[in-house]
């Protein structure tokens, strides 16, 4: 066979045997019906067992890149191209119902990390503690934890609602116990359950603006009639709210993208609201355990003495986004139809990495990983505050915040330089930055992430965007 086959530096010597083999097929440097050498020989030329061809022969046969006959042979297949490009008909006549073609495409996720990383919303995976969470998967890994029916409560692991309300009570002021805690898929999970509960067509749906552009995309989808109000120094502007709304998301710890927190007396009016209006609020609690100053605000739903209040919270932003994990506090009215929903949507989540987390939680790690967490995140936040005060003052003005993965900074109304010019010059310097315009806000400004950038890496990146802003004309 006049095709070399290389193992160096390869343990997995089947699978590279059969990657190098199938790669030569699709590229044409095995061509249909030549014939492979038999198993025995190629493992005496490569200095492999037999078995270990055979496996890779194996399954390149049943993948159709090749043909075994008895007694004559393996060959490469009759059309081993074709075979292997399987596609669903194109379905040119169905279409999806209006509305969700009316709604962005759906985010893939990210080939290329950029060199300097200020993106909103994600936290960093080298602080994970990746050995210590590998522990704990194998420990729930044992017969014990599997439930005698194979499947779960769809609320979620007992233990881990528990320990999330023990937590939350500590750490944020909710007021929950086990019971009233719903686990879920992440925060985006809890809020299409609470609109598969609460919103059929038509209904009033309020979110903030600027605001989180997934939460709108959602309700909209369910078919809701969404309207968009405005959020000043104070938080949402309750004399904007239309009657009739039946929904009201909000982020008052840390608003999103501005990152103000809501004031007490517009919490207060905000429920007051609510009240008269038989409106329900959702409470989107994303990220307010990284804070760098004073004790937050008590939450809405700590004031809520009605129950109009729906606690969502998430660990995609405290551990890794990957492990889909988050949670809804409802009250006891919503609390069967919430549990049904989410058994309909997909019975419940997996009992391994819940029971990870429960043991995360009780032994005290998440509590320490969300200390050392927030002393890496509040250097990187010191670092661009100085930098936009030291370098960029005449031109950003940073909107005062003290929690979170982000920070935001609007443009002087008498500047001259333009965000979308920065956002494009600091891209081909490998500097990804987000633009305040992404999330609806009606100023030019930018919303700037910590959480991927490296500490070692984000001198050099600000020094980057200082020369973006430059190059577009800032003084």
């Amino acid at each position: 066979m006049p095709f070399h086959i290389s193992l160096d530096g390869h343990t997995d010597l089947a699978a590279r045997i059969y990657r190098q083999l199938r790669d030569g097929i699709l590229d044409g440097r095995l061509r249909s019906g030549e014939r492979l050498p038999p198993t025995r020989e190629l493992a005496r030329e490569l200095d492999v067992s037999r078995n270990t061809v055979a496996v890779a022969y194996e399954r390149l046969t049943a993948e159709g890149f090749l043909e075994s006959h008895v007694g004559r042979g393996t060959f490469v297949g009759a059309d081993p191209v074709a075979r292997t490009e399987r596609a669903a008909p194109s379905g040119a006549g169905v279409r999806p119902i209006a509305r969700w073609r009316s709604l962005p495409a759906a985010l893939g996720a990210d080939r290329t990390a950029p060199a300097f990383d200020f993106r909103v919303g994600v936290p960093d995976p080298a602080l994970f503690p990746l050995r210590t969470w590998r522990r704990l998967v194998s420990q729930a890994l044992r017969p014990s934890l599997l439930p005698p029916s194979g499947y779960a409560d769809p609320a979620g692991l007992e233990a881990l609602r528990v320990a999330i309300a023990r937590h939350i009570g500590a750490s944020r002021s909710v007021r929950a116990g086990g019971e009233d805690v719903l686990v879920t898929q992440g925060a985006q999970q809890a809020l299409d359950l609470i609109g598969r509960v609460l919103i059929e067509p038509g209904t009033r749906v309020a979110v903030e603006v600027p605001g989180y552009p997934s939460a709108e995309r959602l309700f909209t989808a369910l078919g809701a009639r969404v309207a968009k109000v405005p959020v000043d120094a104070e938080g949402l502007d309750v004399t904007a709210l239309v009657k009739g709304t039946r929904l009201i998301y909000t982020t008052p710890s840390h608003q999103f993208p501005l990152g103000t927190p809501m004031s007490l007396a517009r919490r207060t009016a905000l429920l007051a609201w609510a009240e008269r209006n038989d409106a329900v609020i959702v409470e989107d609690d994303y990220d307010s355990e990284y804070r760098f100053s004073d004790r937050p605000l008590e939450p809405l739903q700590s004031l809520d003495r009605d129950g109009r209040v729906l606690y969502v919270g998430s660990f995609s932003k405290t551990l890794l986004p990957l492990l889909r994990l988050g949670f809804l506090v409802a009250p006891a009215s919503l609390r069967p139809a919430l549990r049904q929903a989410k058994q309909l949507m997909d019975w419940h989540g997996d009992l391994v990495t819940q029971a990870a987390l429960a043991s995360f939680v009780d032994e005290g790690l998440l509590a320490r990983h969300v200390r050392k967490a927030t002393r890496a995140y509040s250097a990187r936040r010191d670092r661009i505050l100085a930098f936009l005060r030291d370098e960029l003052s005449d031109v950003l003005e940073v909107v005062p915040s003290s929690a979170g993965l982000h920070l935001c900074a609007l443009v002087h109304p008498h500047a001259t330089v333009t965000v979308d010019s920065v956002v494009a010059e600091a891209a081909q310097a490998g500097v990804a930055i987000e633009s305040l315009a992404t999330y609806g806000g009606t100023r030019d400004g930018l919303v700037i992430g910590y959480g991927l950038v490296g500490s070692e890496r984000i001198d050099e990146g600000l020094s980057r965007l200082g020369e973006c802003f430059r190059s577009a004309g800032m003084p």
